[in-house]
C-alpha cells in the first residue's frame, strides 16, 4: 500500500515536470500556392494546421476536397462559414487537385 502511495506521488510529481518542459515548433517553411483563394485558406485553413499539412495530402478530387472541408467544417468545428466552402474547394482542387499543376 506505502509503495503505491510513493509510486502515486512519484507520478504526479513527474507529470507535472513534463507539463512544464518548453516545447518549440520547428519554423514554418513551406508556403502556399500563390493564388485566387489563398488569402482565404490562410485564414480559415492555417489557424488549426500547417501549409506542410495542405502541401502534402495525395492530390484529391474536387469531390475529395469538398469532402475534407465539410468534414473539417462540421466534424472538426473548423469556424469556416458555410459561403466559404466552395472558395476554399475551388483553390484546394486548383492548386492540389488531381488537376492542378505540378508542384514548384
Amino acid at each position: 500500500m506505502k509503495l503505491h502511495f510513493i509510486l502515486l506521488i512519484a507520478l504526479a510529481l513527474a507529470s507535472g515536470f513534463a507539463a512544464d518542459a518548453p516545447f518549440t515548433l520547428p519554423p514554418e517553411t513551406t508556403r502556399l500556392r500563390p493564388g485566387v483563394g489563398a488569402e482565404l485558406v490562410i485564414a480559415q485553413c492555417l489557424v488549426c494546421h500547417s501549409a506542410d499539412y495542405i502541401s502534402t495530402q495525395p492530390r484529391l478530387t474536387r469531390a475529395q476536397w469538398q469532402g475534407t472541408v465539410v468534414k473539417m467544417q462540421q466534424k472538426y468545428g473548423a469556424p469556416i462559414a458555410t459561403n466559404n466552402v466552395e472558395r476554399l474547394v475551388d483553390y484546394l482542387a486548383g492548386n492540389y487537385g488531381t488537376g492542378s499543376r505540378e508542384k514548384k
